[in-house]
């Protein structure tokens, strides 16, 4: 499958991938312009769709090239369980009963906190979920703790740098958050077994590093949109924001459409299940069959118990599936020329070079292909994972559970979507802390 012609078709598809995701923001535009076609230029303006539209391209391209039984193989050899997960864990995260329970605890913390509420909320929101991703795993806590920073942090009456520079943060903290222990991250994942580093090692060489970094960069957030936020009411619930957030394409905030009425606070029983299948889903992260079988157990209980739920976001999250489906395709062909430049490079090159191009490929690809190098030494392997989960905040394919974050956060923003260059700047810093943190500390 490999041949060079595929090769060269596979990296040229995955550098216009790059590209589409940089100029997404154009497609709106042009959707304006051309509104006879408005929908098509809509939908390829959406981050989520760009990789798994540019993945159908590959297969087509591949069906040319060697046949289709052969493109049909390629497909078919890839590993999608951790597109499935995340869209599992970010349907079951976000239901109503699991968001009152943080919006609850998170609000008790607010409260007892010697500043505003909503500046608390914003901090707790940017510093302590994204650390909860080492033990619900990252793609729970992003959704978890964008749908709680929505309605605070990401409204449309605060200023797009400061927007921009909270994504940032967020996303750099649930990259380098989930380093505590050796599940919850996938560019940990994907090494862990192989170089025999359990959650002692994680948490000693990682975690507290990660921990000092990720408080540092939400205070920094925090006080960057306090002037903001201390204009403003604490909202009640994180799911229901106000309506006025929603922009005029559409895209409002996935809780805005209530699935059945609510009916007085979820009761402690349908909590605990809801709990109880989240922590199952978690625990059963690398077995497909199991979270499958416990999603189609959430989807008939809500069902059951609608009068206690919200919509749930199945839309938002079949798209950050798609869009993770398509990079494990694409990305599957590039082998041939990263691989190179990870063996070639020296321990600290290597951390420079893997914060790099974490930016231009999955963070958890990255590692992958550093565990297939034989012999590589202890200092190596610490470089090349830090520098992937610190750089891992720069782009939205930089880190798996990027998307599910963008796809929730971007109707506060202008035009409803983010722009990939506004997020590069906005990720500088807190990705300079992260650095600085494992380099130095």
């Amino acid at each position: 499958m490999d041949t060079p012609v595929a090769q060269y078709v596979a990296a040229s598809l995955f550098a216009i991938a790059l590209l589409h995701t940089f100029s997404a923001s154009q497609f709106d535009r042009l959707s304006r312009r051309f509104p006879r076609h408005s929908g098509l230029f809509h939908l390829l303006g959406e981050v989520e769709v760009v990789f798994g539209f540019w993945a159908i391209v590959l297969i087509a391209a591949l069906a040319l090239l060697q046949g289709g039984g052969a493109a049909l193989a390629y497909a078919e050899s890839r590993n999608y369980t951790e597109p499935l997960f995340v869209f599992v864990v970010m349907v079951v995260a976000a239901s109503r009963p699991i968001l009152d329970a943080v919006d609850r605890t998170i609000g008790a913390i607010a409260r007892r906190l010697p500043v505003a509420q909503p500046v608390a909320l914003a901090w707790l929101g940017l510093s302590v979920v994204p650390l909860l991703g080492s033990l619900i795993t990252e793609p729970a806590a992003m959704t978890l703790a964008a749908l709680l920073l929505a309605p605070v942090a990401f409204r449309r009456a605060i200023p797009e740098r400061a927007k921009y520079f909270a994504l940032g943060v967020l996303l750099v903290n649930v990259s380098i958050g989930g380093t505590l222990t050796a599940y919850a991250a996938p560019p940990v994942l994907m090494v862990a077994a192989t170089w025999q580093w359990d959650s002692a090692f994680m948490f000693t060489h990682f975690g507290w590093k990660a921990a000092l970094a990720v408080l540092c960069n939400a205070t920094l957030a925090a006080w960057m949109l306090r002037p903001h936020l201390a204009q403003i009411h604490a909202p009640t619930a994180p799911a229901e924001p106000d309506q006025s957030d929603s922009h005029s394409h559409g895209h409002g905030h996935p809780h805005h459409a209530p699935h059945a009425p609510h009916v007085g606070p979820v009761p402690a029983i349908v909590a605990a299940v809801h709990i109880a299948l989240l922590a199952g889903v978690v625990l059963s992260a690398h077995h497909p069959v199991i979270f499958l079988g416990l999603f189609l157990l959430f989807l008939g209980f809500t069902q059951a118990y609608a009068r206690h739920q919200s919509r749930l976001i199945l839309k938002e999250a079949l798209l950050v599936a798609f869009f993770l489906a398509g990079l494990v395709v694409l990305g599957g062909m590039q082998r041939w020329w990263l691989q190179p430049i990870v063996s070639a490079l020296e321990p600290l090159a290597l951390f420079f070079g893997a914060l790099g191009l974490t930016a231009l490929t999955d963070n958890a690809a990255l590692t992958y292909l550093g565990s297939l190098i034989d012999g590589i030494a202890p200092q190596a392997q610490y470089m090349l994972v830090a520098g992937a989960v610190a750089g891992g905040g720069l782009t939205v394919i930089a880190n798996a559970p990027n998307p599910a974050g963008v796809a929730l956060l971007k109707p506060g923003f202008a035009g409803g979507s983010v722009g990939a260059l506004g997020l590069l700047l906005g990720a500088g810093v807190p990705t300079a802390v992260a650095a600085a943190a494992f380099l130095a500390l």
